[in-house]
Formats: structure tokens, C-alpha cells, sequence
């Protein structure tokens, strides 16, 4: 068994990947990697929960008409979270169909 100590990202280390993942340049994530800085303390978890969360729920989308993603940065400030990481994808799987839980409370045993 071999261990792997993960930290939490610091601000530059969470703009350097959603600047990486939207392929745009890090002067134009900034703001966005800003905010999802101070919602997640840049715990990598919760950052991945709150990346996938935001993108289903379109407050990152891809625009056609500019060729790149965008954000409503107003939303996603104000957008209300968990204390916690469990307490976030606790709450994403209530969200999920009865038999997707069903067969995560099966596979989970």
C-alpha cells in the first residue's frame, strides 16, 4: 500500500488547471479561479465536485458564437454550498435518479 499525501491547491495552482482545462489563457480565468478558490479552500475534491456541479448545471458553458467557454460569475458567487466536501457530494447524490442511488447504496456494501 503506498500512500500519496494530497494538499490543497493554492490559488494560482486552481487557475493554472481551469485555465488549462477551458484552454484560455490564465489573465482570463483569474476572476473565475479566484471565486472557485474561496468556495473549495482548494481542496482538489471539492474543486473536481464544483467543476463537474457548475458545468451541469450551464453556469460554465461553451459559447459558439465567441469559440470559447464563459461563466456568469454572479451566479456562481452567490451560488450557496455545504461546509463540507462529504456534506456536497452527499447532496449531488440525492440529485441522482432513485436507481443510479439504489445501485450506489448496492455497490457501496
Amino acid at each position: 500500500v503506498t500512500t500519496i499525501p494530497l494538499s490543497c491547491m493554492d490559488e494560482g495552482m486552481v487557475n493554472t488547471l481551469i485555465s488549462d482545462v477551458l484552454r484560455l489563457s490564465p489573465r482570463l480565468t483569474r476572476s473565475l479561479a479566484n471565486i472557485v478558490y474561496h468556495k473549495t479552500k482548494g481542496n482538489q475534491l471539492f474543486f473536481s465536485q464544483l467543476m463537474i456541479s457548475l458545468s451541469k448545471d450551464r453556469l460554465i458553458r461553451p459559447s459558439l458564437s465567441r469559440r470559447r467557454w464563459e461563466w456568469d460569475e454572479e451566479k456562481i458567487q452567490s451560488r450557496k454550498l455545504p461546509d463540507g466536501v462529504a456534506k456536497f457530494i452527499t447532496g449531488t447524490i440525492g440529485r441522482m435518479p432513485a436507481n443510479v442511488q439504489m445501485a450506489l447504496s448496492v455497490l457501496s456494501c
